[in-house]
């Protein structure tokens, strides 16, 4: 429910994908989150037509349904679907807000048009989640309910620790829904840049993370040597720009808890550890008498800027390089030399290079739960996302506090891009199973930013795999991808036999006509998966993959090969000859490292299959952490 990621990811209004599939018309999304704030005009229903003759669902009282809000059902201790978060109505918003006209959060991104990725689909939500938490019963009641009421795809972005599938209640509930043709969207989780940190990590979900988009909320710092540093704010204060301020900085971390000199009029420089500047250092330098801050991005954090609207102060927040630079600035000559700055507000900039970005909160792989599969699936806008927010939530202090748009950043965010996207796919191709849509969207996703160079990570080096999944979501392509990996129950029933046992299936399938006896158990390598994901070892080793023709009856692709330093790579056959729609071609990839060096981990290259009018393309991964057999 954005007013920049719908054009970033080259969604246009009148024309285009979204021109094709009626911008989602037809298709229900249900949400699992904190609720929604019904009345918010991005849930208006004006000029939509009623839900499909299959909806089950109803609006619990005293909400009232209309054609956009089809559904709202609680399953929280309060049972209402009131949403007192704000974290509910912002995600729906993403997904499948209405065209909201001169939206903007606190005066900037102003007179943007707001739209969701499926501005035309229905909406039905489930408050499984409040203020406090949610409760593993809560959300699988809701994943029941939605699946019962008719949604085509579920979105949930939500999520814990890394949980055996067996013990994960998303895993489970979300095998139950893609058993029944119901895509699961998921968060990824927003414990990176470590590796080895995501949830939601089971093959039949849909893993999304979370990058930047081409728009920053521009903080420049000057100093008083005419260096400047764009840094970012949602707290921008253009008469502040027009002043010049002496400049603090304690020799040594100044975490701005406490201050032991006069800093009165003066712009500090605040050290932080946590990704959003916290809200006692912000009082410190007010009680204090302090003009404005410049925050310094935690060293992990690289060049992501985490952005929240708590703050009244004029702020700057700038990259741990940026802020190494000013502090040599502070700290050049005495303690008396006059060291100033100001903070140059430019409002919103857009078109802003190299973008995306892999978030620095983005959780990375490899799958714990899922070894030997790649995860994230796909990366999305994640990164101070302007979307809709219920008005009576406060956003931050003082009179002006009631919102309806606010900017928040998670692989929350990016999650209901992707679903939306999904409610476009589905639109387009109504018997695609869950496998095939998002096979589509992994394969014909971008492995390069707005430069034409590899997506790089919060520390500007090229991104793995492990970060961005497939590459970064282009809807475009993902309803006309030429080629699908399919898959189906007893394929996943299969991996679960090879990866847990017999005592996982029964407890994920819930099904007692599959058991471990009667599926045939496949080793991640074989799972037909639209990524690969091998060892990184001397001996050959090879995969088999099945692809299903979705485009043109008669079509050829020949396979190009992006092959890294020390491996080889060879595909058989090389070329695929289809002669008629849904027709089905087996081929093998045969990856060996014998030219890795002894101290090469991870190698990374990649299969297209490119046709007269496809390309489709799968990551391949060798690990030398994997060990399958």
């Amino acid at each position: 429910m954005t007013t920049r990621s719908p054009g970033f990811l080259g969604l246009v209004h009148g024309s285009g994908v979204w021109n094709a599939t009626g911008y989602g018309e037809g298709a229900i999304i249900g949400f699992l989150d904190t609720g929604i704030d019904e009345k918010h005009p991005s849930f208006r229903d004006d000029g939509m037509p009623p839900p499909p003759a299959r909806w089950k669902g109803a609006c619990q009282p005293p909400v009232r349904c209309n054609n956009k809000l089809i559904g709202a059902a609680s399953f929280v201790v309060d049972n209402t679907t009131d949403d007192d978060v704000g974290h509910g109505t912002h995600t729906t918003g993403t997904a499948a807000g209405r065209f909201v006209e001169g939206a903007s959060a606190f005066g900037l991104g102003a007179g943007g048009t707001a739209a969701g990725t499926a501005p035309g689909a229905h909406l039905a939500v489930y408050k499984v989640c409040d203020a406090q938490g949610c409760f593993e019963s809560d959300l699988l009641a809701g994943m029941d309910a939605a699946v019962k009421d008719g949604v085509d795809v579920l979105s949930l972005s939500l999520g814990g620790i890394s949980t055996p599938l067996d013990k994960d209640p998303i895993a489970i509930g979300a095998f139950a829904a893609v058993s029944k043709g119901v895509l699961v969207v998921c968060a990824g989780g927003n414990s990176g840049p470590q590796p080895s940190t995501l949830s939601n990590e089971a093959p039949w979900i849909l893993t999304v993370g979370a990058g930047s988009v081409d728009r920053s909320y521009r903080a420049a710092v000057r100093l008083g040597d005419g260096e400047m540093f764009q840094g970012e704010s949602l707290t921008q204060d253009k008469q502040f720009s027009s002043k010049v301020y002496p400049l603090y900085y304690s020799q040594g971390m100044n975490y701005c808890d406490f201050f032991d000199a006069n800093i009165t009029g003066m712009v500090v420089v605040c050290d932080t550890e946590t990704p959003v500047p916290p809200m006692s250092s912000i009082d410190a330098v007010r009680e204090a008498g302090g003009a404005g801050v410049v925050f310094i991005n935690e060293p992990d954090f690289g060049y992501t800027i985490v952005l929240e609207k708590l703050y009244s102060l004029p702020m700057s927040q700038v990259t741990a390089v940026d802020g190494n630079k000013i502090m040599g600035y502070a700290m050049k000559g005495s303690a008396t030399t006059n060291h100033t700055a100001t903070i140059v507000f430019n409002s919103t900039v857009v078109g802003v290079k190299p973008a995306p970005i892999v978030a620095a909160f983005s959780s990375r792989g490899p799958s714990v739960a899922s070894p030997g599969v790649l995860k994230p699936d796909i990366m999305a806008p994640g990164l101070n996302i302007l979307a809709a927010w219920p008005s009576q939530v406060p956003v931050a202090e003082g009179p002006e506090s009631s919102h309806s748009f606010n900017v928040i950043s998670g692989t929350s965010m990016a999650t209901p891009h992707v679903t939306g996207i999904v409610a476009l796919v589905k639109k387009a191709h109504p018997d695609w199973s869950p496998a095939a849509i998002k096979s589509a969207i992994m394969t014909t996703s971008s492995a390069v930013d707005n430069e034409g160079h590899h997506i790089m990570d919060e520390e500007h080096r090229k991104a793995s795999f492990y970060s961005i999944g497939a590459g970064h979501v282009v809807p475009a392509k993902a309803v006309d991808p030429g080629l699908v990996y399919d898959l189906g129950d007893r394929d996943y029933a299969g991996y679960i036999c090879r990866l847990l046992g017999d005592a996982a299936l029964k407890t994920i399938a819930g099904n007692t006509s599959l058991t471990c006896t009667e599926v045939e158990p496949i080793s991640a390598a074989q799972l037909n998966y639209p990524a690969i994901v091998v060892p990184l070892r001397a001996e050959p080793f090879a995969v088999n993959r099945t692809v299903t023709n979705v485009g043109p009856a008669k079509s050829n692709y020949t396979a190009k090969i992006d092959t890294p330093k020390g491996l080889a790579i060879k595909v058989e056959p090389a070329e695929l000859k289809f002669t008629k729609v849904k027709e089905r071609k087996t081929f093998t990839v045969t990856v060996s490292a014998a030219g890795a060096s002894a101290e090469q981990t991870l190698a990374e290259g990649a299969l297209t299959w490119v046709s007269h009018h496809h390309v489709v393309r799968s990551p391949i991964v060798a690990d030398s952490s994997i060990t399958l057999i």
